[in-house]
């Protein structure tokens, strides 16, 4: 039995709620994308509060009211959000998010999350994925073969805040705006970890012995990333106490495969966001952006 939804944490305590603007991403006068906009998107990540803005969105065109029909096809569209925000999220950036590589991380930090989920990537990829080369990809994980060594790691905060006063320096009177992190996530939450390979390994991987991966960390209770990571890793090959000439054959097969299915994910997951705009975008022609539109109150009729 696989574990469940990628990487996740249970925390304990609340959630504090954020405040977003009204402005649509990937919203323009036109109901409709072509091809040229699905290209744009794809280079694009999404906008981390495109879920929450979308909803309020849907939101809006209720209030203006909505005919039994539209009023289905909002809901499809809400159902459809919560079903399938991670794979909207991570997959339009070309995460994998399928079942079989998924596992489960119960630390406390996210340079220990970004480190489970990586040993969970590469042992799923063994069991599941590469099963011909299943003892080669585990022994990637002990200290006795060729083993995989984190050689840096870059962490990037998602939830941060400048803060709104200027503060005076400690030697001068000139203003300075200081960087507030806030609690990145407060519990009750949970997270999911992805990792992606980078960049392309057909290009650059066959002389080298190491490799990128990109993580996303996403927080459940605000459905959006709370943090990424950029992690370089080394193969090292523990019996000769030096790193390999390049990377073993098995492992870059596989890393070229996983380079395709990731370059598939991205497109899926562009156009079903494309898909979903377009079906918003004609629930607001149809509501409060038409010429006669009155927003509905609620009031009786006089």
């Amino acid at each position: 039995m696989l574990p469940q939804s990628a990487f996740r944490v249970q925390l304990s305590a609340s959630t504090s709620r954020y405040l977003i603007g009204a402005r649509r991403p990937f919203s323009g006068t036109s109901p409709t994308f072509n091809s040229q906009n699905i290209t744009d998107l794809a280079s694009t990540p999404i906008n981390p509060r495109w879920l929450t803005m979308t909803k309020r969105r849907i939101g809006k065109c209720m209030m203006f009211g909505l005919k039994p029909p539209q009023i289905d096809e909002g809901g499809k569209i809400l159902q459809q959000l919560a079903k399938e925000w991670r794979e909207i999220i991570a997959g339009s950036e070309g995460f994998l998010t399928d079942k079989k590589r998924r596992g489960h991380v119960n630390n406390v930090t996210y340079v220990r999350y970004a480190e489970t989920a990586r040993v969970n990537w590469t042992r799923n990829i063994g069991n599941h994925i590469d099963i011909a080369n299943r003892k080669e990809w585990l022994d990637m994980l002990g200290s006795t073969g060729i083993g995989l060594i984190l050689k840096s790691i870059k962490v990037d905060y998602k939830f941060v805040l400048y803060s709104p006063n200027p503060k005076p320096t400690a030697l001068g009177t000139e203003p300075i705006y200081l960087l507030t992190i806030t609690q990145p996530m407060e519990s009750p939450d949970k997270i999911t970890v992805y990792h992606k390979l980078i960049p392309d390994p057909s290009e650059y991987l066959s002389s080298q012995s190491a490799f990128q991966l990109e993580v996303m960390i996403l927080s459940e209770a605000r459905q959006r990333p709370a943090a990424r990571c950029l992690e370089d890793i080394v193969i090292y090959d523990y019996k000769k106490n030096r790193k390999t000439i390049n990377i073993p054959p098995f492992a870059l097969e596989q890393f070229k495969t996983i380079w395709k299915q990731q370059e598939q994910e991205k497109e899926k997951w562009t156009q079903r966001i494309a898909e979903i705009e377009n079906r918003v975008r004609n629930l607001e022609l149809e509501s409060w952006d038409r010429v006669d539109a009155v927003e509905d109150n609620g009031s009786a009729p006089q």
